[in-house]
């Protein structure tokens, strides 16, 4: 069976794969910095279809991403976390950003998250990701 697209804009696309119960989603290189509208569409929905499919783990492709900013971590430690854990939410993979300082802002991101008992893994790879998310 293959991935189900839940999202797809010039942005990114995030996508659900029913075998591993995975969200997934990937920035696009062309439009690397999150969007406020578009980066809270698209979390929000990964939240839903996390907690509609019962599934418990998300892949975040960030290799082409700037990062958020301020406000956008905010929202993200505020409503979209403690939604999104309260959802199933327990494993997740990363592909590390190429870009300096977004390694850095999700440093911190996991560094939080991980204290809050998220099962957190960087890769350069999202199939590396993707193998170490099916094992969990």
């Amino acid at each position: 069976m293959s991935a189900e697209i839940i999202y797809d804009s010039p942005f990114a696309t995030l996508w659900y794969h029913p075998e591993s119960k995975t969200i997934h989603h990937q920035t696009h290189p062309q439009h690397g910095t999150w969007q406020t509208e578009e980066f809270r569409k698209m979390m929000l929905l990964g939240s839903q279809t996390l907690a509609d499919k019962g599934a418990q783990k998300w892949l975040s492709d960030d290799r082409d991403s700037n990062g958020t900013n301020k406000d956008e971590y905010q929202w993200g430690v505020e409503f979209w976390f403690p939604r999104t854990v309260k959802a199933g939410w327990k494993h997740w993979a990363i592909v590390q950003p190429k870009h300096i300082i977004a390694q850095l802002n999700m440093e911190k991101v996991v560094k939080d998250y991980k204290a809050q008992g998220i099962n957190t893994k960087f890769f350069s790879d999202a199939e590396e990701a993707m193998n170490w998310l099916e094992s969990q």
